[in-house]
């Protein structure tokens, strides 16, 4: 450092270790929002219309997909569709104030949105600058696992190599297929079948599917695995050498296209943990009589130790400790890790089988949600022993750990509780985790209540 100068290498040093994990969506939605809103500031008498025309615009914005990440930044690229969409925007509030007959208002408000639609350019320019100078001086960088070994992998290592603009850095590749003359640069993992554990030794956050030759199963079965769930997919496309108009992306010449994984990450992991939160912690409340009353009968029943603690694993593997109200009791230790629940136990109560039908006996499960262990809905926890070896048994059982587990779960409100079929839950499950959408949580939690109330339990 020569004087008060700071080198990019010092800022480089002092970048804190969450940073580089920001997303595009996780600042640009709210700088649109916040310039949309400015012209609060001077006409204060239109709110109304400017918060309208603010959530439209980025509303519009966000189905346009321009706040999704992209490997090649260029604002000039998005300006068409920016300034479309701030159209429809302020055409659709323009024409609600003017059927008012509020003509001088609309005029107002065509000018402040004029004003503020080139802001938004401006702003879009100005964070487009920002990335691009990130990348080249390697302070937003993402880690990248290439899938294939061959010629086109190897070029795609060397270009990010000589590219920092594309902010990913190649850290291996895996392959199957027999050693390629001219592999890529970098370190090989293994095979596809290693892909999950390369991703957790690594780091990495990107997968890019570089060779054509393996089967749809394979590559499937290998990005859908806990580790690899997390990560971006990018995949070349077979036919790469032909000219594509729909190609959302390139790095270099070579075009890549990005799959959509499955829709509970990012904002939408934030919003289903406030949803999780709100809920859990409001029935906790609400239902403490019930859980204490269960309690007691427990402990009439069978005596002290009300409140069972069992291994479960949840999300990307991880085991934690699960609490439910005891309905049995187990001869031992091993009995309770590894012996399958059924129906009509001789080891259950009366109490317990109430407990069971009418499932007040997962109520704990609420302290685990607000540890954020659980969540409210999602695939429900097994041992693990079990784990292991449905993992081995049953298609994509282990694919089920790509979210955290849940006190309900669609295989449950579909009838799949108890001594029921694996590969049948495992199919649902997988299910709810690529076609997440709040209003599923909620009606999972609506139709879990009204089988509680029904006594549907186990």
């Amino acid at each position: 450092m020569i004087g008060n100068a700071v080198t990019v290498g010092e800022i480089r040093d002092q970048v804190p270790r969450w940073l580089p994990g920001v997303r595009a969506w996780m600042v640009v939605p709210s700088l649109d929002g916040l310039l949309l809103l400015t012209p609060v500031l001077w006409n204060p008498d239109q709110w109304k219309a400017v918060v309208v025309h603010a959530v439209l615009g980025v509303l519009l914005l966000t189905g346009a997909r321009r706040y999704r990440a992209r490997l090649q930044l260029g604002v000039l690229d998005e300006l068409p569709s920016i300034v479309g969409r701030m159209l429809i925007a302020t055409g659709i509030v323009a024409a609600v104030i003017a059927a008012r007959h509020e003509q001088q208002s609309a005029v107002v408000f065509l000018t402040n949105a004029a004003l503020v639609t080139a802001l938004v350019v401006l702003g879009r320019a100005l964070t487009t600058a920002l990335i691009a100078w990130s990348r080249r001086n390697r302070i937003s960088r993402h880690r990248g696992i290439l899938i294939g070994g061959g010629p086109l992998a190897a070029g795609l290592a060397d270009i990010t190599r000589d590219d920092p603009g594309y902010a990913l850095e190649v850290v291996g590749y895996v392959d199957d297929g027999p050693s390629q003359p001219d592999p890529p640069d970098v370190p090989c993992w293994g095979k596809v079948t290693d892909l999950d554990a390369t991703v957790r030794r690594t780091g990495a956050d990107v997968l890019i599917v570089a060779d054509g030759a393996f089967s749809e199963r394979e590559v499937l079965d290998a990005v859908r695995a806990p580790a690899c769930a997390a990560c971006d997919l990018l995949v070349v496309p077979r036919l790469h050498h032909f000219q594509t108009q729909g190609s959302s992306d390139r790095i270099g010449s070579i075009p890549v296209m990005r799959i959509l994984t499955p829709s509970l990450r990012g904002p939408s992991r934030l919003v289903k943990r406030i949803f999780d939160l709100v809920l859990s912690g409001a029935a906790l409340v609400v239902l403490s009589p019930v859980v204490a009353l269960a309690a007691l009968a427990t402990r009439l029943e069978g005596g002290p130790g009300v409140i069972f603690h069992q291994e479960r694993v949840g999300r990307d593997g991880r085991v934690f400790d699960c609490l439910k109200i005891r309905t049995l009791t187990p001869r031992d230790a091993q009995d309770s890790g590894q012996t399958w629940s059924v129906s009509h136990d001789d080891r259950v109560g009366p109490v317990g089988r109430f407990l069971r039908r009418t499932s007040i006996d997962e109520l704990p499960q609420l302290w685990n949600i607000l540890r954020g262990d659980m969540s409210l809905v999602g695939p429900r926890p097994e041992r693990p022993f079990f784990v292991d070896r449905f993992t081995a048994d049953f298609d994509r059982y282990g694919h089920r750990h790509r979210v955290q587990a849940g006190l309900t779960g669609l295989a449950q409100v579909n009838g799949l509780r108890g001594d029921t079929s694996i590969a049948d839950r495992a199919r649902y499950d997988n299910h709810y985790i690529e076609n997440w959408t709040l209003w599923l949580d909620l009606k999972i939690v609506l139709r879990t209540f009204a089988q509680v109330l029904l006594a549907r339990g186990r």
